[in-house]
């Protein structure tokens, strides 16, 4: 990493997964995290290829991650992984269909839509065209024939959102990104007063502070 992007962290040196055999961490949330990161960026099983090229440029553009990080959350195959597994969240709107459907149905009215607008794929798209499109299906103002009824405004708020967001902010370089210190089990906090830290939490840079004193207290978590 360069200075100039080290100086831009807001927590820079902190890496979660140095609290891993601390005690912070208990032997599920170890689990539970090593699960995760042993979803491969290119691990697919529910999409087909198409698909999956689909979601992956949508992804791109939805959360798109610094150029030359060492460790990328893997969004699209978090994605891929909970529809794989089949849990659903337990209630949907009445005007989408299931999950899977959903998301099959969503990604290829997608792509029909950037053939019709463009005459490429979506993920053939530059960033300008793909984003026009994410927007105006934010927007609700997609229409062919593919949707086969579904609003791509609904399928962009209730299933797009919280299944590729909420996916992102499970991975540990996430939680590294915004200085988490992943499930508090079994140590807890002690300092809950506001802008107070435990120890063990990172320490955020601000203005003025010294990106390298930062980096050496964050760099210090965890041993």
């Amino acid at each position: 990493m360069s200075d100039a992007e080290s100086r831009t962290e807001r927590y820079p040196g902190y890496d979660v997964l140095s609290k891993r055999d601390t005690p912070s961490w208990n032997a599920k949330t170890r689990a539970v995290v090593d699960e995760r990161l042993a979803v491969g960026e290119e691990d697919h099983r529910f999409f087909s290829d198409t698909e999956w090229q689909i979601l992956s440029a949508l992804c791109d553009r939805l959360v798109p991650q610094p150029p030359g990080r060492s460790a990328r959350v893997p969004l699209a195959a978090l994605v891929d992984a909970k529809l794989q597994s089949g849990k659903g969240d337990g209630y949907r709107h009445d005007n989408m269909p299931p999950m899977a459907e959903a998301w099959q149905r969503g990604l290829s009215a997608l792509d029909a839509e950037a053939q019709l607008r463009y005459g490429q794929r979506f993920h053939d798209l530059g960033p300008r065209d793909q984003d026009a499109l994410i927007a105006a299906m934010q927007d609700g103002a997609l229409d062919c024939a593919a949707w086969g009824g579904m609003p791509p405004d609904l399928f962009f708020h209730h299933r797009i959102v919280p299944d590729a967001i909420k996916s992102y902010y499970t991975h540990p370089t996430a939680w590294s990104e915004i200085g988490f210190g992943g499930p508090a089990s079994p140590r807890g906090y002690v300092r809950l007063d506001l802008d107070r830290r435990d120890p063990w939490e990172a320490r955020e840079r601000r203005d003025g502070d010294d990106a390298d004193a930062v980096r050496r207290t964050n760099e210090r978590i965890g041993r």
